[in-house]
């Protein structure tokens, strides 16, 4: 899957390479509209874009919690950038949802919890 933008924070300079961060959003219009915000302030603090999950030095994948599609391809989305990637900011609704009294992401995906 290739990443709709990049990874860390990172000052240009002409000795320092910038650091690149994978992003992906799903779900619902806020989600959208928070992911334009991430992204506009990661460009302006000098974040550069990765086309691919994998040439990231990170993923951010922001998240919708209330949407049931949106969070099965949040999930997914989560799971494919941890596959490819490993290290993953997860942004977003459903990082604080809870099924049962256990976070769902770490329940999903419980390698990825601390």
């Amino acid at each position: 899957m290739t990443a709709t933008s990049t990874a860390r924070r990172s000052r240009p300079s002409a000795s320092k390479p910038t650091l690149r961060r994978g992003f992906c959003v799903s779900g619902c219009p806020k989600a959208l509209v928070d992911s334009e915000l991430i992204l506009t302030q990661l460009r302006a603090e000098g974040y550069a874009t990765s086309p691919t999950y994998e040439s990231a030095d990170l993923v951010i994948v922001n998240t919708c919690g209330f949407i049931d599609s949106a969070v099965r391809e949040s999930l997914d989305a989560i799971g494919e950038a941890l596959a490819e990637n490993g290290k993953v900011i997860v942004t977003g609704c459903l990082g604080a949802r809870s099924d049962k009294g256990e976070n769902l992401v770490a329940k999903v995906h419980p390698r990825s919890w601390p």
